[in-house]
Formats: C-alpha cells, structure tokens, sequence
C-alpha cells in the first residue's frame, strides 16, 4: 500500500489522518492558547487503553493537552490501532508504540527545530515510558502509570520526568506505583494526589495545576 503524502503540520488547530505502519492514524493538533506566547515545543500525549474505550478525546488527555497549552506548548493527541478510526488491531502496547513513533516522526520532519515532550494517562503512560528510549524526549509526563499491570522493564526515561498518581486509584495501585519509581534508577518529580480516581472525577482541575506546575521549571532550555 502506497502511503499518501505526509500532511504538514497545520497552522490552525484541528483535526488531521496521519500515515501509521498499520494504516491512517486519526489525529488533532492544537496550537497554544491565543493569549501566551508560543514556545518551541510540541507534546504528543497518549491516550488510555484501547481495548476499554481509552481515546484521544478521554478527559484526563485533554485536560493535559489544554495545561501545556496554556503554557505556550503544541500538542498533538492521535488514536492508538483499532480506535476510532485509526487502521489496525491492539497489539498490547508494541503496535502501539510503533504508532507512537510514526507520530514523533512526523511531528519531528514538520517542526524540526522544536523540542519534543512525549505524555500519557494510563496504558498511554505505559506505551510513551517504553517507547522513549528510542524516541528520547527531552521531558516525560507520565499521569497513573499502571506498574504492576504491565511490563516496565527496561524504560529509560528522560531527565525531566513528571509523574503524577491518584492516592485513590482504583485501577492502577498507587502503592505499586509508589514502590516501582525507585527501581527505574532515574529521577522524576511525584505528585500524589489525595483523594483522586484513577479517572480524576472531580479532579481534573487540580490535574491542570500539577501538570502546570510540574512544567514550569523546565519550559525555557534544554536539559
């Protein structure tokens, strides 16, 4: 199958089909907010498991997506294999980051000279930790990774990561992700969040103040 030619990054926000390896991919770009000045920088957040109706629009990935871009940040959110439109089957999270790359790829040919932030909620959380040893993000956001529901072995995240867990969580065990973070042997900023769901109900505001908050200190260089 021959692919279409790739689109370029758009200069207004919307939607747009990507080419993944196992087909179109659906996407959504969105520019920063009008009222901050834009920063070099472009975030690809990943959405939530598939199989259990985790899309590009779940809550908890907007809501991340509209904190960075408060902050002057591009973000570009796309549908996983088998969601939405999106070409494919779920592969457990090895498709899936291959869909991951084909994004970053492209995001990195359109916009060369911007800095990339990989973020993920969840199984999204899963797939951009595991997939960025070879994509190396300058900075990681990883909002209730679910240790001890999938393999962690081998991640090597970057320098600047930040993890944020629901004290709360009733699908992801705060204390399994508490007692995992020492063992990847890298540094990253916790925020536990008391009182809050796997799925932040009630919440999400708060959510948009720690993400702000864990990123502020790394917006104006590199590493």
């Amino acid at each position: 199958m021959q692919n279409s030619p790739a689109p370029a990054f758009p200069t207004e926000s919307g939607s747009l089909t990507l080419a993944g390896p196992a087909g179109p991919l659906d996407g959504v770009v969105d520019l920063p907010a009008a009222d901050v000045p834009a920063r070099p920088i472009v975030a690809v957040v990943c959405h939530p498991l598939s199989t259990e109706g985790g899309t590009m629009h779940n809550k908890v990935v907007t809501m991340v997506a509209t904190a960075l871009r408060a902050q002057g940040i591009t973000t570009v959110r796309f549908n996983f294999r088998s969601v939405g439109t999106s070409a494919g089957e779920f592969d457990h999270g090895n498709g899936e980051q291959d869909d991951l790359k084909a994004v970053v790829a492209w995001v990195r040919a359109q916009r060369p000279q911007d800095r990339l932030w990989l973020a993920g909620f969840s199984f999204g959380a899963f797939v951009s930790l595991k997939a960025a040893a070879d994509l190396q993000p300058e900075a990681l956001i990883s909002v209730a990774p679910p240790a001890g529901r999938w393999d962690f072995s081998g991640v090597q995240p970057p320098a600047r990561w930040l993890v944020i867990q629901g004290e709360q969580d009733e699908i992801v065990d705060p204390q399994a992700v508490y007692d995992w973070l020492p063992t990847v042997g890298a540094p990253h900023e916790l925020v536990r969040m008391p009182d809050t769901s796997h799925f932040f109900h009630r919440k999400l505001i708060d959510l948009r103040g720690a993400v702000t908050h864990g990123v502020k200190h790394w917006l104006d260089g590199a590493a």
